[in-house]
């Protein structure tokens, strides 16, 4: 809204009429907005939620401290949610399809958390929402937004190739003059680091549907990597601080690239896609940071809310939606690789569990508990039988929040890295 206002006063002679034009003035003001709001918003919010009696179901599962959040408002997504969405109604180019994709996600995965969460509030169980209704919105989703890069002519990219320069014999990296509607994307380790699905179709003989098949490929990896992620994130909002944290990281992380990759001249010099327009994902990003910082005010250790899988669900899938947008999904499994072990090691657990049974008549383990946050706040005792029965003595939870939030600092920094090693 105001930033319409502003772009039609820019002709008037009104003072600072064209602050709303800079990407980084917009993303500063977006980040305090969300960040003021959720702080503001989210004390009334948790006083509502706690006449309502919306606390938090908790089985013991016999973890130091478990017991004690019982009770504790959930639905907190709420505040996120909130403290995202009005700052970039606000502030934000609303005729920008980037923008749109962005809100369509925020909306349509936090509906989908929040139906989840207020099914076990009614029933009074952890089960919640099914889980192949899960599943298929967060295969919904992948579809709105895979089907609309694919037609919508808003969405292109700009090529980026080395040139050699015969008078100097420097290369220089330079972007070709055309728009390309293609589905491209971004790898590491290899030179101008871009890989375009359609080579994985280019065996079919007919140009044309060589390219829809490409595109229906990258329709797919979208799902996947909405999916994933999303259960991922889900999967780690399991102690105080942990998932708010982590995607705050990832999110700053992506923010970067989001400018890097909007910007020509920064492009050109990292030798990375330009993609035009996608600039204005900033502008998200930092109202994406400032309700992540507002909301751990009152989930940081001991927490005073938890965010549900209203919020979970929802981080995961902006958090994926967005790396597809700016051309790095295929990034995620460095950059969101604890999301994938905490899943990773749910799935294993499970599977080493089955096979075991059949064996010997009784199933074993392979960590104490999982999703694997558990297994470090979990006692080692020897007739749990697992095979990873380290560390003895149970890690505080505040201190396992910490580590993981250094390790996604890490994971930050290797996928910069990777980058540059072609």
């Amino acid at each position: 809204m105001f930033y319409s206002i502003f772009q039609s006063l820019q002709d008037s002679g009104v003072p600072g009429a064209r602050l709303m034009d800079y990407i980084t003035f917009r993303t500063g003001i977006s980040f305090a907005l969300a960040l003021i709001i959720a702080l503001m918003a989210g004390r009334k919010i948790i006083d509502r939620l706690q006449k309502q009696q919306v606390g938090e179901i908790v089985r013991d599962l016999g973890l130091d401290g478990q017991m004690q959040k019982k009770g504790t408002p959930t639905m907190g997504g709420i505040i996120i949610i909130l403290s995202i969405l009005v700052p970039c109604l606000l502030l934000g180019n609303l005729d920008n399809v980037y923008m749109i994709l962005m809100l369509v996600a925020t909306l349509w995965m936090g509906a989908i958390g929040f139906l989840d969460d207020y099914r076990k509030l009614k029933y009074h169980n952890k089960e919640g929402l099914k889980g192949k209704y899960k599943i298929t919105g967060q295969v919904g989703l992948g579809l709105i937004v895979g089907i609309t890069m694919w037609l919508s002519p808003g969405i292109v990219m700009v090529e980026n190739q080395e040139v050699v320069r015969e008078n100097t014999a420097q290369t220089e990296v330079v972007h070709k003059s055309a728009d390309v509607k293609s589905p491209q994307t971004t790898i590491p380790f290899v030179k101008n680091n871009n890989f375009n699905y359609e080579w994985l179709t280019s065996w079919i003989d007919d140009a044309e549907t060589a390219e829809t098949a490409g595109w229906l490929v990258f329709v797919f990896v979208v799902i996947i990597v909405v999916t994933a992620v999303s259960n991922g994130a889900n999967l780690t909002d399991g102690l105080d601080g942990l998932a708010a944290g982590t995607s705050a990281i990832i999110g700053l992380a992506l923010a970067i690239m989001a400018y890097l990759g909007g910007n020509v001249i920064y492009s050109s010099y990292l030798n990375i896609m330009y993609i035009p327009g996608s600039e204005e994902l900033v502008v998200y990003a930092g109202a994406f940071m400032g309700a992540l910082v507002g909301f751990l005010w009152y989930n940081a250790y001991p927490a005073q809310v938890f965010m549900g899988d209203t919020g979970s669900l929802t981080l995961g899938g902006i958090l994926a939606v967005f790396a597809i947008l700016i051309r790095k999904e295929l990034l995620i499994p460095l950059l969101c690789l604890l999301f994938f072990l905490e899943d990773l090691s749910v799935m294993l657990q499970v599977a080493y569990f089955k096979i075991t049974k059949r064996k010997y008549g009784a199933g074993r383990r392979i960590f104490k508990m999982t999703p694997l946050h558990h297994h470090f706040q979990k006692a080692g005792d020897p007739s749990i039988q697992a095979l990873l029965n380290f560390p003895k003595r149970p890690v505080p939870e505040p201190k396992i929040v910490t580590r993981f939030w250094i390790v996604s600092i890490l994971l930050a920094a290797l996928t910069f890295i990777t980058l540059k090693i072609r």
